[in-house]
């Protein structure tokens, strides 16, 4: 009983955490109090006095000017996922904008709506039109529970540019300090109700659509025996459309119920609730289950993430990318003879070779999704993933499809894999390391503070002195990207036997150290420990 009482107090208290919402205000002057857009958007939690409505307020208005200055006069849609402070913050977004005059388009009865759904709405809408839409969707990701967070999407439908986001992260700080009494705003139940306000069915459009980029026909005739599990996130209401309009009749919806608290959630490996589907302490509840199916996944809240279950376990997430991408190479003839593979700089080297062996030529960038988007709107660019189990790929004519991360279609692509090869997409990997030989790779989080993940980003080459990495020479060190020469916030080192890659994290107070051997696991750990000194030394 004892253990059972520890563990519901570790769940969430929705009420407070709302509450805390619209009480607590944040201090201007306060670092952590402030807006700040990371790799994907603004994330904070509204105990903390970082993600709260004044936040959301600023944000919103900061959007409005921006996408005003930019000349974005088409509508804006806004998505939304399922953590608990994802709904107020919608509500606020639509009192500020709705009273600018934006054209506002919301999901019907304000239910979830993924991130690469948006993403594909925007695109869509901006075929052949002037009047040009962007959009914003409400997600702190796969974060804990008491988290929120809300990003930007401009009209080339992916993440925004380091650019846009420091306007508005800039601009929604001077209006906090200003104070937020002088934002123009609605009262939500006025603003749903206004001209300006519109509702849309998200869901159909884009499961009609998926037919033009996976084989949905050889999914539904394969007879393989499917599990999804939404992890209580948005994509929740879209696989029984899937399951209905494709008659995917061996498609078993895994958990299909959403609950606040995540409570159903096992912690992940530091003892906190992710929702994350890279992680097998997170993945629990259906490794527990694998047994039951040919294939099964689970996503993030808001659907950009995948992670891919097969009778032998959860995937790497870059071992996962790999085969997706030997795979679709040889089997997307409607896509350009020079599309390019897209990785980011501490994906595997396993990639790399695969790229190699297909004939493709390889565009190394930074992390964060919003170097792949440009590459996939103009079809130069047929893949883009990156390490947290996050990519997207072009229609079978080798038209965009998403510019953000979609989980929905590269769980689907699994199946297809499978489907069409007879061999699950761990049967493939295991065939790619027979060739290329088997690499051993993982990430280690260490708490930082905010000073030292601001020194970690600001590092140069000539900062390192070691001249040897786990008993190897160290042949490179870089801070900028081979792919586009863009800065890559922190710094990775290579030997001819492996590398490691360190940077801040963009969304918690943490330095992500990522490292792969291509000796032995042993050889990894010693490249993981020597990896810390270096950054513990030059930070």
């Amino acid at each position: 009983m004892e253990n059972f009482l520890m563990e519901k107090q570790d769940v969430v208290n929705i009420p407070a955490l709302i509450s805390d919402y619209y009480t607590l205000k944040p201090d201007p002057e306060n670092k952590t109090h402030k807006v700040a857009f990371g790799t994907s958007g603004h994330r904070g939690c509204s105990t903390k006095n970082s993600f709260n409505e004044e936040h959301i307020l600023a944000i919103a208005q900061a959007v409005y000017e921006h996408r005003t200055a930019e000349g974005v006069k088409g509508p804006l849609y806004i998505g939304a996922d399922t953590h608990a402070l994802s709904e107020p913050a919608l509500r606020s977004c639509v009192e500020v904008l709705a009273a600018n005059g934006v054209e506002i388009i919301l999901q019907d009865k304000f239910a979830p709506v993924p991130t690469p759904v948006v993403s594909r709405q925007i695109l869509e809408h901006n075929r052949g039109t002037d009047k040009k839409a962007d959009g914003m969707v409400i997600t702190p990701s796969h974060n804990p529970p008491t988290d929120g967070g809300i990003k930007y999407d401009p009209t080339n439908g992916g993440p925004a540019s380091a650019e846009t986001t420091t306007k508005i992260q800039n601009r929604a700080n001077e209006l906090i300090k200003e104070g937020v009494g002088k934002i123009k705003r609605i009262p939500f139940e006025r603003a749903v109700k206004m001209d300006n306000v519109h509702f849309f069915d998200y869901v159909m459009p884009y499961v009609k659509a998926l037919a033009t980029v996976v084989d949905m026909e050889a999914i539904a005739n394969s007879g393989l025996h499917v599990g999804a599990d939404p992890m209580g996130g948005s994509g929740l209401y879209y696989w029984v459309p899937i399951a209905e309009v494709y008659n995917f009749k061996t498609l078993e919806v895994v958990n299909p119920n959403v609950d606040y608290t995540f409570s159903f959630m096992p912690k992940d490996h530091d003892g906190k609730v992710r929702m994350d589907c890279s992680s097998p302490f997170a993945m629990a509840n259906l490794l527990k289950i694998k047994d039951k199916y040919d294939i099964a996944f689970g996503n993030d809240t808001d659907y950009d993430r995948h992670g891919i279950v097969t009778p032998a376990g959860l995937m790497n997430p870059n071992h996962y990318l790999a085969v997706a991408i030997q795979y679709l190479f040889q089997n997307r003839p409607g896509w350009r003879a020079d599309a390019m593979v897209g990785k980011t700089l501490v994906s595997s080297s396993l990639i790399d070779h695969v790229a190699k062996g297909i004939g493709r030529k390889l565009c190394e960038v930074p992390v964060g999704f919003k170097w792949f988007v440009d590459g996939l709107l103009d079809g130069s660019m047929g893949f883009g993933g990156e390490e947290s189990a996050g990519a997207s790929f072009l229609c079978k004519d080798g038209s965009v499809w998403t510019t953000d991360k979609d989980g929905i279609i590269m769980d689907l692509l699994a199946i297809e894999i499978t489907a069409k090869t007879g061999k699950n997409p761990a049967q493939h990997h295991k065939e790619l390391t027979d060739k290329y030989g088997v690499s051993y790779y993982a990430r280690i989080d260490t708490p930082a503070s905010p000073d030292e993940k601001a020194a970690l980003a600001k590092l140069a080459p000539e900062n390192l002195k070691a001249d040897t990495l786990a008993g190897n020479k160290i042949t490179d060190k870089f801070t900028k990207a081979p792919g586009n020469g863009a800065s890559i916030g922190g710094l990775k080192v290579v030997t001819e036997k492996g590398w490691f890659a360190a940077r801040p994290s963009g969304t918690e107070d943490m330095c992500k150290v990522y490292a792969e051997s291509f000796v032995s696991a042993d050889h990894l750990k010693q490249i993981q420990k020597e990896a810390q000194e270096i950054v513990k030394s030059v930070v």
